[in-house]
């Protein structure tokens, strides 16, 4: 390995020189206390910044061992590293000069949700931070000056700060540690005692707007209603109550406007951690929970959708359904499946966002038209027989009708924030009012496990095609990389012909010309789980999976893959991994599900 002082001689040589002189920088230098890894150069001042990595043995960073121990608490560690690294080096962003991106330094941007990312990692041997750097220039002129100032001023500077235990507060790291401790304790508790969500008393759930997810100020704190009020005793904070919803179907109820939705956001979004200071905190839901609409125009690919849909006038088979441009009940229908699938134990639904005609038919409808002239099974017919055959609970925000409340097993209404438990009120209501809408349900019976996706026309060349067509572990070598043959898979140039992915945001991305929209997989939360997503997708089409593999084969090989070397297994090259944040088993079943090649 290079030493710092030779990384310091080679910028002052390249000095002034165009900027492809950069290039030459690349590699691993020692700086003594620390590792940098220049892992990729940008082609010019106004391209995608450079790739940038430190790695710090943990004898020099000193954090106690304990606290990365167990795989929550090295998340909330790692997580802790990024906002704290990020908040330093923001004070240093573009104090060097120079033309387009010249001074940029930038990590991840985390929200309140605490998330295993690429951007920190504590590793066997060492914490390794990748962030991003715009290498200075003058125009398209190397401005090597700004640069030692960066790698030799700046970055040690923060550095020292951030991954030095003793430049902490050990206290405000411990608190960290402890509170995923008490997190993961009450995630043990929900399996110990058949609940699926959490809310703690005094928990803010409403947010500043739509569009931040900062806590309201001067909100309504949560209060549980007694009949529901559970408590628990964490390894840290001690004793907590707060309201337990109980495997089940459970409806959400009230008028409008007084917090319905509200409580079901956090519900969803209670399927990860979240930072201290959030209101959220101890806000916590079965991790499985999947969050379910209707989704207009979604393709959907070989989904039995019979246990809703049988029977339709175009005589279109139900029982293996495949469509580019979904309707809202098909839609949902198939959602219900896929979440099945994905290994999910509950189901979050709101009414706002529903199909009709799939959760229910009022009993004047079915007055005038009668059950065999109409396909569609509604929901409320089948959510008794998801939560008995499969174990799959229900929690349901309903405004506008009544018949939910004939199946639910608890009923929380929403009173200006403040939920009361109107089960036993409401059942009497149900008693006196009729019969339950349910009782003539058709048999239940869920589809055939081992369902594959049907494969489109393969973006691959003809050559790639052919070299792919063994086992995935014999054709892969190193970041996606196939060993061919002398000019198999190879561009006019002879480089090695790639499938490109792009990332629009959190809501799509793109691998090679087919996009895959994602924007009403609501429980996906980050830009850069969409790019894990995008790696691995193209993955599965470089391996050829789709044509030789069930969904639930697919995402084993994937997760299974990361378990073992981490984000950078399935991406394309090392320094592609720096952007990533991995998503949970069910986005990845729903962005495979939504990819039409």
């Amino acid at each position: 390995m290079k030493q710092s002082e030779e990384l310091r001689r080679l910028l002052e040589s390249i000095d002034r020189r165009s900027y492809p002189a950069y290039k030459s920088a690349q590699g691993s230098y020692d700086f003594g206390s620390f590792i940098l890894s220049i892992d990729h150069v940008q082609g010019d001042p106004f391209a995608a910044p450079s790739k940038v990595s430190v790695t710090i043995p943990h004898q020099r960073a000193g954090y106690p061992a304990d606290y990365f121990n167990q795989p929550w608490k090295k998340t909330a560690l790692e997580d802790y590293l990024v906002r704290q690294f990020g908040r330093e080096i923001a004070q240093f962003n573009f104090k060097a000069k120079g033309s387009g991106k010249s001074g940029l330094i930038a990590i991840s941007s985390p929200g309140p949700e605490i998330l295993s990312r690429t951007a920190c990692e504590c590793g066997k041997s060492g914490i390794t931070a990748r962030f991003e750097v715009g290498f200075p220039a003058n125009g398209r002129t190397i401005n090597s000056g700004e640069l030692i100032r960066i790698l030799f001023d700046f970055l040690p500077r923060c550095v020292r700060s951030v991954f030095f235990y003793k430049s902490r507060k050990p206290e405000e790291v411990q608190a960290v540690i402890h509170l995923s401790e008490d997190q993961h304790a009450i995630r043990e508790e929900l399996k110990k005692n058949k609940l699926i969500s959490f809310v703690a008393d005094g928990a803010v759930l409403a947010r500043e707007s739509g569009i931040s997810s900062r806590p309201m100020k001067d909100s309504v704190p949560f209060t549980s209603p007694e009949s529901l009020r559970v408590t628990f005793q964490l390894p840290h904070k001690g004793r907590i109550t707060g309201m337990g919803i109980r495997e089940g179907i459970t409806l959400i109820v009230g008028g409008g406007y007084h917090g319905k939705s509200t409580l079901l956001k956090a519900l969803e979004l209670g399927v990860y951690d979240h930072i201290a200071g959030d209101g959220r905190e101890y806000v916590i839901t079965d991790d499985t929970a999947v969050k379910l609409r209707a989704e207009d125009g979604r393709s959907i690919n070989q989904v039995d959708i019979s246990l809703f849909i049988n029977d339709l006038p175009n005589k279109k088979d139900t029982h293996s359904f495949s469509t580019a441009d979904a309707s809202g009940s098909t839609s949902q229908a198939a959602a219900v499946i896929e979440g099945w699938e994905s290994g999910a134990r509950a189901f979050l639904i709101d009414e706002d966002t529903s199909a009709t005609n799939f959760m229910l038919r009022d009993e004047l409808m079915q007055q005038i038209i009668s059950r065999d002239k109409e396909p569609i099974t509604p929901f409320i017919e089948r959510a008794r027989g998801l939560l008995e055959n499969v174990g799959i609970s229900t929690v349901m925000v309903a405004g506008s009708s009544g018949a939910y409340f004939y199946i639910a097993d608890t009923i929380i209404q929403m009173d200006c924030y403040r939920p009361q438990d109107i089960t036993e009120r409401t059942k009497a209501a149900c008693a006196q009012f009729g019969a339950d809408p349910t009782v003539n349900a058709p048999d239940f019976k869920l589809p055939p496990k081992g369902r594959k996706l049907s494969a489109g026309k393969s973006p691959l060349p003809a050559a790639r095609n052919a070299a792919s067509s063994s086992t995935p572990e014999a054709a892969r070598t190193t970041h996606g990389r196939y060993d061919r043959g002398q000019g198999q898979g190879r561009g006019r140039d002879g480089r090695e012909e790639r499938i490109k992915t792009k990332v629009y945001g959190k809501d799509s991305l793109q691998v090679g010309r087919e996009q895959v929209e994602l924007r009403f997989v609501e429980q996906l939360i980050h830009n850069e789980q969409t790019a894990a997503l995008a790696q691995m997708v193209r993955y599965c089409v470089e391996k050829q999976l789709f044509a030789r593999c069930t969904v639930v084969q697919i995402v084993d090989l994937l997760t299974a893959q990361i378990e073992k070397g981490g984000l950078p297994a399935i991406s394309d090259s090392s320094y592609a991994a720096m952007g990533l944040c991995m998503p949970r088993r069910q986005e990845i079943f729903a962005c495979l599900n939504r990819y039409r090649g």
